[in-house]
């Protein structure tokens, strides 16, 4: 059984940064891509950004270069590096487990984070 903590969510100023963590255990995080997603008040869940087991990343074109995908295969942690931080960007922010499928669709992962809060004041 994969379980996924995130951790790093808060409130932050518009044009602030935050530092997402994923931290994985009782699976075999090395051997699977990792995603995030983010669902706002209201609205359904979407893709943001996804990084295989060699470091290929994929991410939503609504990012435009302010976000960073990353993981660190020793620590089976994946990390989520948001800069320029805007008010639309709240939400509460999911990292999961990849296992097959398309990055973009939620259903192509079978695990999931709780979830933490990014809130973005303007």
């Amino acid at each position: 059984q994969v379980q996924l903590v995130e951790s790093g969510g808060g409130l932050v100023q518009t044009g602030g940064s935050l530092r997402l963590s994923c931290a994985a255990s009782g699976g075999t995080f090395s051997k699977q891509a990792m995603g995030w997603f983010r669902q706002a008040p209201g609205k359904e869940r979407e893709f943001v950004a996804s990084v295989t087991w060699s470091d290929i990343k994929t991410y939503s074109d609504w990012i435009k270069g302010r976000f960073i995908v990353s993981r660190d295969n020793v620590k089976t942690t994946a990390y989520l590096q948001m800069n320029n931080l805007k008010p639309e960007d709240t939400a509460v922010y999911y990292c999961a487990a990849h296992s097959g499928g398309s990055f973009y669709a939620s259903q192509s992962y079978n695990y999931w984070g709780q979830g933490t809060q990014v809130t973005v004041s303007s």
